[in-house]
């Protein structure tokens, strides 16, 4: 019988059975959760039927609540929206196949959420304001006799020159907000990862893996980063699980 794999825990001491914290939290459409474990770690499984699923916003929310709800109880690796196998004698195999890297990153994960961060611009407003602080002059041509003539062909030359250092001087910025940010981090020990101008409105989304505890401590160094760069909006969202710090290939 087919198998839903909602996520991978690790399971303390070889007598804890994960059932008795499984036992207040439904699966999609309200099934049973049980486990299939092996040498301190499981899986966490419910019997929907891939046939019977729909792939729709609604159940991958409903999806990642309940991962939410277990990771409550244990240290977890969330598995992807859909994850099925045929029995659970075929997820004991894959347990054991993918046991060391499975092991290895519940290790790196335990004790820690993931939150994520974005920070917001008036991307037109940011530009202007870099523009003040910089200058930056035409084109000129060294040899009188190649001198453009054609003002609208100058004018290109010019504009693209502008278009191309202000790309730079952006990139210079987005830069030095990530070293502040970056500083903040390194007190609070974050394993990060950033994405650089995302959007148009999107200056950084970043995502970090935290120590659990350690919450409030990150919420003053957002505050203070966001006194640093008044012109920004830092947006700060979890705890989730550790979604994106997951570096495993199911084989």
């Amino acid at each position: 019988m087919e198998r839903m794999i909602y996520s991978l825990i690790a399971v303390n001491g070889a007598t804890e059975k994960p059932e008795k914290h499984l036992a207040n939290i439904k699966g999609i459409s309200d099934v049973a959760l049980s486990s299939v474990c092996l040498n301190g770690i499981a899986a966490i499984v419910g019997g929907n039927k891939k046939s019977d699923l729909i792939s729709d916003k609604a159940n991958a929310l409903e999806f990642a609540g309940v991962i939410e709800k277990i990771a409550q109880h244990f240290t977890l690796l969330p598995m992807r929206y859909g994850s099925f196998m045929e029995s659970t004698d075929a997820i004991a195999l894959m347990l054991e196949r993918n046991y060391q890297e499975i092991e290895q990153n519940l290790l790196k994960v335990e004790g820690k959420f993931e939150f994520g961060l974005k920070v917001f611009c008036d991307s037109e407003k940011l530009k202007s304001g870099i523009l003040l602080k910089t200058e930056i002059s035409p084109i000129t041509v060294q040899n009188a006799e190649n001198e453009v003539k054609n003002s609208v062909f100058r004018e290109y030359i010019n504009a693209k020159l502008k278009a191309h250092r202000l790309e730079e001087l952006m990139i210079s910025y987005v830069d030095l907000v990530i070293e502040a940010i970056n500083a903040q981090l390194a007190m609070l020990q974050a394993e990060h990862k950033f994405k650089k101008m995302a959007t148009a409105s999107i200056l950084i989304d970043s995502i970090f893996l935290l120590e659990k505890g350690k919450e409030n401590q990150l919420i003053d160094a957002i505050k203070t980063l966001q006194s640093q760069f008044p012109e920004l909006d830092f947006v700060l969202t979890g705890p989730w699980p550790p979604y994106s710090f997951v570096e495993i290939t199911i084989k």
